[in-house]
């Protein structure tokens, strides 16, 4: 029986053995679909071109198979956290929406729905740090996530207080590059 299907099946370039992956999932779907493409920023300058056949004719290109086009286009999301520069070309295809860090209130209730266990002044502390952090000429600026991180790393810790020796501790859960927790241990006078 198995020789009867490898008789059978001699292309490996048919539909048959097609991977459909999210974009070509989203591409062929008939309900409304949202694709959403994260970090678009770390991808690979061909993953690009790809990209831009699909925003720009909501098709995608196999070469054994043909164009796939859309019999319904998706909403397609790309986020970006600016790494590198995305084409020209790519950029004229989208809208551009700029969110930017959430206010200090906002972002202690996020660190809280995230981290319920977290006293509140802990987070209070916390985000009040972030905020000062995000001041500074870094590298690399905290993101939410990495809030949230430094709260259940505080938590994890059974700590009683958040000091000086504390922050200076667990500086590392927030800021990843050597530049950053220097600058941030001198103004922040945590030597």
């Amino acid at each position: 029986m198995l020789r009867d299907w490898e008789a059978t099946k001699t292309d490996v370039f048919s539909e048959e053995f097609l991977l459909q992956r999210p974009l070509l999932t989203a591409i062929r779907r008939t309900e409304p679909t949202v694709l959403l493409i994260d970090e678009t920023d770390k991808a690979d300058i061909e993953i690009e071109g790809l990209l831009l056949e699909v925003l720009s004719d909501f098709a995608v290109t196999v070469p054994e198979l043909g164009t796939l086009t859309a019999t319904r286009a998706p909403f397609v999301l790309l986020t970006s956290n600016a790494t590198r520069e995305l084409s020209e070309a790519l950029k004229r295809r989208c809208l551009y929406l700029h969110i930017d860090f959430p206010t200090p209130e906002l972002e202690r209730r996020i660190l809280l729905s995230r981290v319920p266990e977290l006293p509140e002044h802990f987070a209070e502390e916390l985000v009040r740090i972030i905020g000062v952090l995000r001041g500074m000429q870094l590298k690399k600026v905290p993101s939410i996530a990495e809030t949230i991180d430094w709260g259940r790393t505080v938590l994890a810790l059974g700590l009683d207080t958040i000091d000086d020796a504390v922050v200076a501790a667990t500086l590392g859960v927030v800021l990843k590059h050597q530049s950053d927790q220097q600058r941030a241990t001198g103004e922040l006078r945590l030597n």
